[in-house]
């Protein structure tokens, strides 16, 4: 592995900001810190930095042991949420900043921050301040200052907060595509479970100081391994039991149950493509249709719960206060030994995804 943290431990005064952190991150990807506010994301991103120091516990970097390195030797760029730009520097003076510390010649200083003006599509705006960029120009010019130097890792704080939601969006595409093009190891923080899903290769998520789950977005979207991550990870409807709910009777009452949308069918008993599959639904009523664009979110009282399904625009038109033959077809269930996938048994060698 080219980055380690090995039983890594953070606490300020009472509050565990990191409780035994491991994981592994491979050579060239680009990694996702994600959880909720105060979940400790980036204390652990501040130790590997330097800027912390852990209690307990090894961060290596390439197989060495960097825990008494400073932040200044480790080989590491840093990309702020607030940009952290010179305010009286132009851009070729902010890219330049770093190599100009390490005492680089005139002539490559010049060649590399070009390079980079070319990198992040500023050509001809060399010369501005940063009060003349957009929010977007100023986090590429950022993101250009912490590679110049050519470090070993590149580690952003929330890199896309202080920015509004089409330049986000615009630029995650952006970030993924300038990772890949230089190839630095890179991590970034972030609390957007939709920016961690589009531009990570794999996501960590951390929950009041503890690594819950490492895997690809997929992975982890598909194979919850702990209760948090299985409510945390989309958009989820928790129920105490399954009561009432058809090919649900060997479900402990004890363990809760989660219900995404992407588990639960929703159709009009005269539906001719599901009409074999009204025996192992229940009726339900539809309580409110959002526009998503792309989409209907069709939330619906069932059984005395709220339970919410997405729905092709391609489809029949629906109403609110309409009857509706509600399929939950499969559901997470967890306790605090952790989280699994059950089926309807009542839909036994039924593929419902493929109707």
């Amino acid at each position: 592995m080219y980055i380690e943290m090995k039983d890594v431990c953070k606490k300020f005064d009472q509050y565990e900001a990191a409780k035994s952190i491991n994981f592994g991150i491979e050579k060239g990807k680009l990694v996702a810190l994600l959880g909720p506010s105060g979940s400790g994301k980036t204390t652990i991103l501040r130790i590997l930095a330097g800027l912390e120091h852990q209690d307990s516990g090894d961060v290596m970097i390439e197989g060495k042991i960097v825990n008494d390195v400073p932040a200044s030797k480790r080989g590491i760029g840093f990309v702020f949420q607030n940009y952290a730009l010179f305010r009286y520097m132009t851009v070729y003076d902010n890219i330049a900043f770093g190599l100009k510390v390490q005492k680089v010649d005139k002539q490559k200083i010049h060649e590399r921050v070009m390079e980079m003006i070319s990198l992040i599509g500023l050509e001809g705006l060399e010369k501005r301040y940063p009060n003349q960029l957009s929010g977007g120009q100023r986090q590429r010019v950022a993101f250009a200052r912490a590679i110049a130097p050519n470090p070993q890792l590149l580690l952003l704080d929330e890199p896309f907060a202080a920015i509004d939601a089409k330049v986000r969006k615009e630029l995650r595409i952006w970030l993924k595509e300038m990772i890949q093009k230089v190839g630095i190891t890179s991590i970034f923080v972030t609390h957007d479970q939709d920016e961690a899903v589009e531009v990570a290769d794999d996501i960590i998520i951390i929950n009041e100081g503890r690594l819950e789950q490492m895997g690809s977005p997929i992975d982890i979207y598909k194979n919850p391994k702990t209760p948090f991550v299985a409510q945390f990870i989309g958009t989820s409807a928790i129920l105490d039991n399954l009561e009432g709910f058809k090919g649900y009777d060997e479900v402990p009452k004890e363990k809760k149950v989660i219900v995404r949308p992407e588990f639960v069918e929703a159709f009009k008993s005269d539906n001719e493509k599901f009409k074999k599959l009204i025996g192992a639904g229940e009726e339900g009523v539809i309580e409110e249709i959002v526009f998503r664009g792309s989409y209907l979110e069709v939330t619906l009282r069932v059984n005395n719960v709220t339970l919410k399904t997405n729905r092709s625009l391609e489809r029949r038109p629906i109403r609110v206060g309409e009857k509706m033959c509600v399929l939950l077809y499969r559901v997470y269930l967890f306790d605090e030994q952790g989280a699994e996938i059950r089926k309807n048994q009542l839909l036994a060698g039924v593929d419902v995804e493929a109707l």
